[in-house]
């Protein structure tokens, strides 16, 4: 299948440059984005002003853009200290048809303004003694020893049993299936969060955020049916249930906990809410959860110094970024593509092989800009399915997807295995473990850093 919104076979970029701690952003390359035509929410608008702005700088600023309406993206000033800092993030809404470029132009100048950006769209990246395992069809999770074998997959089938006890991973995404069979035994729940009372109980204005937070919808309900397909295969590839006699199993079979960060929907995402989700993570990650990274299969528009900023935010809590190259089969190095491109130390880019080892011909790739490549073509993994019927309830289901979506969560899943294997290791000593036990693969030499492919038999 073909979507636009995810990294499997879609069309969603993930790539960068520039630091998270430029003061003033990048205004270079959010024109370049918009000379390019990438996409954004009609009409929206993010500003970053600086610290010292007061009520009368923002009134100027308001009064040099004219006919925008304010909504608050975070409310940052003084909310979370060491999380979202000290300085304020909002959202000017225009009428449908505005030119962001001519806004920007009039207020990128006054001294009250950090950065002016669109609210850029993103987009998934995947076209679209367990059963798929022993048939022959999981060959992502096979090594040179197993049974079946393929040299080219990961190698995270050679254990009996990868377990992941205290590992939590966020999965930023579409909603995924919380009850499907193969899963629910790996879904989290926030600890801080007494489900069904109506209140906020962890302090983070959310209410009764028990399984995570849809911020595309602005509620707690993060699986809202069989169009969390995409986000429901990248969580089995993570954490399918190994060992159950059933349909797949993941890199982490068992222990690991999947919390979700719902803000992709039927349309795609907006990097707005794409900010929402990686803080929401970082914000559980300060008040005691082992997160240890974030799965990011999604990617689209322009440089974004607020998406950069929170990338950075997660990086000083020691939280991995692994995000998608993209699909288009581009070359992430001539033409940046985000978010996997940002230039932040705990950002991981992945590409795509297939099972013959040959790079997928939908991969982008980049020998300075994208790490590593994992199997990401012919992937098979839990997804929702309808039941026939006018009032059938959905059940847990497989299907094989491709995409740089599909290659992602094999190396969040490594990252969450070698952190439950080495307890106390830091996000650097895990991605330098990922990196550094990449297997040389001829097709990948040359197109991405390690010029090799993702091996967790060493881990």
């Amino acid at each position: 299948m073909i979507r636009l919104s995810l990294l499997a076979s879609a069309t969603m970029l993930a790539l960068g440059v520039s630091s998270a701690a430029d003061a003033g952003g990048r205004p270079d390359l959010v024109k370049q984005g918009l000379a390019q035509g990438k996409q954004y929410a009609a009409g929206q608008l993010i500003i970053q002003y600086r610290s010292f702005a007061t009520a009368a700088d923002k009134a100027r600023v308001g009064k040099a853009l004219g006919n925008g309406v304010t909504a608050d993206v975070l409310a940052r000033k003084g909310s979370k200290p060491g999380v979202y800092g000290d300085l304020e993030l909002v959202r000017f809404n225009f009428p449908a048809g505005t030119q962001m470029s001519a806004k920007i132009d009039a207020i990128i100048n006054d001294p009250a303004v950090d950065f002016a950006e669109p609210n850029w769209l993103v987009r998934h990246m995947a076209t679209s003694n367990d059963q798929y395992f022993t048939n022959g069809s999981l060959w992502g999770m096979y090594g040179a020893t197993t049974t079946p074998a393929n040299q080219f997959g990961s190698g995270a089938g050679a254990a009996a049993s990868n377990n992941c006890n205290g590992v939590w991973i966020g999965v930023i995404d579409e909603g995924y299936m919380n009850t499907h069979p193969d899963l629910v035994a790996n879904i989290g729940t926030n600890p801080r969060e007494i489900a069904g009372n109506g209140r906020d109980d962890d302090g983070n204005s959310l209410v009764d955020d028990v399984y995570g937070w849809d911020f595309d919808g602005n509620n707690n309900s993060v699986f809202d049916g069989v169009g969390d397909d995409h986000g429901t295969h990248v969580a089995g590839t993570i954490a399918g249930v190994g060992n159950n006699t059933q349909g797949v199993s993941g890199v982490c079979h068992s222990g690991v906990k999947l919390l979700n960060a719902k803000f992709l929907g039927s349309r795609g995402g907006t990097t707005a809410n794409a900010v929402k989700a990686v803080n929401y993570f970082t914000d559980l990650k300060r008040n005691g959860l082992n997160i240890v990274a974030t799965n990011n299969s999604w990617g689209g528009g322009g440089f974004s110094q607020a998406l950069a900023d929170a990338i950075e935010s997660a990086n000083s809590a020691n939280i991995l970024f692994i995000a998608a190259a993209g699909n288009s089969g581009a070359n992430n190095d001539a033409t940046p593509a985000y978010p996997s491109g940002y230039s932040n130390a705990n950002v991981i880019a992945v590409a795509s092989i297939t099972s013959s080892g040959a790079m997928s011909s939908f991969s982008q790739y980049g020998a300075t800009t994208v790490d590593i490549c994992a199997p990401g073509s012919g992937v098979w993994s839990t997804v929702p399915v309808s039941g026939k019927g006018k009032n059938a309830a959905v059940t847990g289901g497989y299907a094989s997807y491709n995409g740089t979506s599909m290659a992602t969560p094999h190396v969040t899943g490594a990252a969450a295995l070698y952190a439950a294997r080495n307890p106390g290791a830091s996000a650097p000593q895990i991605k330098a473990a990922i990196l550094g036990s990449a297997t040389a693969t001829p097709s990948c030499a040359g197109k991405v850093v390690t010029g090799g492919r993702l091996n967790v038999s060493t881990f």
